[in-house]
């Protein structure tokens, strides 16, 4: 982080409604330690899928202190109001979305592909609005992580769908057809206004879940849309609409 980010290059005057997500998605990082402790203890035996989540604890830990950075180097963020957020998010315990390992694995799956998608969508929109290289580069090279991520969760999908299509094709309809993204939708306080800073700046909202999270996952998976299907039912993607 040192190194690799040109922070000579930090817009104090980038638009600041970019720099209320970025401290939104900042929060979203902060609760790793939640998302590791909650999970290892549900893939412990599991050699392959703990040793990797130790090593993506590792890696989403440099994304909350880049962002973090950021935010500071920047002028957007004093340190009494990062204090003040660290202190907010570590106030709220998060608990698994899923109650099973398979659930969870797909959930992963989904919720790293939407992540990379709202970096990638912020990356443009703060480019669009002012330009700043230093914001710039490091939601490129968090996109690049968060993509990764994805491949891994997806690639275990597709093993377990090899051995029981049936069992994964419910969970998939379980966490697919309900995503919310973590904290921004439960967690946060005045979350609703933050839901909206990301739906009108177009970072993430239902239709883009749908074209760029949703159906690429079920085209990699060799899924039918109608596989999914909910009897009566449809979809129901609660992503961020508030």
């Amino acid at each position: 982080m040192a190194d690799d980010i040109p922070w000579d290059q930090c817009n104090a005057k980038l638009d600041p409604a970019v720099a209320d997500i970025v401290e939104s998605f900042t929060a979203i990082e902060l609760y790793l330690p939640d998302y590791n402790a909650k999970i290892l203890p549900v893939i412990r035996s599991s050699k392959g899928r703990a040793w990797f989540y130790a090593n993506w604890g590792y890696e989403e830990s440099k994304h909350s202190l880049a962002l973090g950075d950021w935010l500071l180097r920047s002028g957007h963020r004093t340190e009494k109001q990062m204090e003040e957020l660290e202190r907010r998010v570590f106030s709220t315990e998060w608990n698994l979305p899923e109650d099973n390992h398979l659930g969870m694995l797909v959930y992963a799956m989904v919720q790293e592909r939407a992540t990379w998608l709202n970096y990638r969508n912020l990356r443009q929109r703060a480019s669009e609005l002012g330009g700043d290289g230093a914001l710039e580069t490091i939601l490129k090279h968090v996109s690049v992580d968060e993509m990764a991520h994805h491949g891994f969760f997806r690639d275990c999908v597709a093993l377990y769908l090899k051995l029981d299509r049936t069992m994964v094709l419910e969970a998939m309809r379980s966490v697919m057809l309900d995503f919310k993204m973590p904290a921004i939708n439960d967690l946060l306080d005045n979350n609703v206004r933050r839901l909206q800073q990301i739906y009108d700046l177009k970072i993430f909202d239902e239709s883009a879940y749908y074209a760029e999270v949703f159906l690429p996952i079920l085209q990699d998976l060799g899924v039918d849309r109608t596989e999914l299907r909910r009897r009566n039912l449809g979809m129901r993607s609660v992503v961020v609409k508030p």
